[in-house]
């Protein structure tokens, strides 16, 4: 398993309501000269095995300095539920992401709901203006 960050044009990336189009990010990667789209993702395992995942939307960002690394790879994959996903994001990937965000008129998300920032960073929630109230809590007068 893994933690995921999404690009969303959602409230929650798990809401059902339209997001991110295949057709848009399609787009977008033609336009980013860092960015390929393979439509397939391959490592190697143990024993000379290879594992191959082929997904149409699935990109690598090739300016990614962890591929310097050999076999580490930044996959960025549009999923069916109209986000942009990345597995276990470092801080540069997330900056990366936040970009891409950018272009899209969209915003980076975590599983849990929280939101990242230019820095790859996530941001502090913002309390909505209704919390300001005069009183504790407990009281109701």
């Amino acid at each position: 398993m893994g933690y995921d960050l999404h690009i969303t044009r959602k409230e929650n990336w798990f809401d059902p309501s339209p997001g991110v189009s295949l057709e848009d990010w399609l787009a977008y990667v033609e336009g980013d000269p860092e960015l390929r789209h393979d439509g397939f993702a391959e490592t190697a395992l143990n024993g000379g095995k290879v594992l191959r995942v082929e997904q149409k939307g699935l990109c690598v960002w090739t300016a990614y300095s962890g591929g310097e690394r050999g076999n580490d790879l930044c996959w960025l994959a549009w999923s069916g539920s109209d986000n942009i996903d990345a597995k276990n994001p470092d801080p540069e990937i997330r900056r990366k992401m936040w970009s891409i965000a950018e272009h899209l008129g969209a915003r980076v998300q975590g599983d849990d709901g929280e939101f990242y920032g230019p820095d790859g960073e996530p941001i502090a929630a913002i309390a909505p203006a209704s919390s300001t109230a005069k009183h504790p809590w407990w009281r109701f007068w």
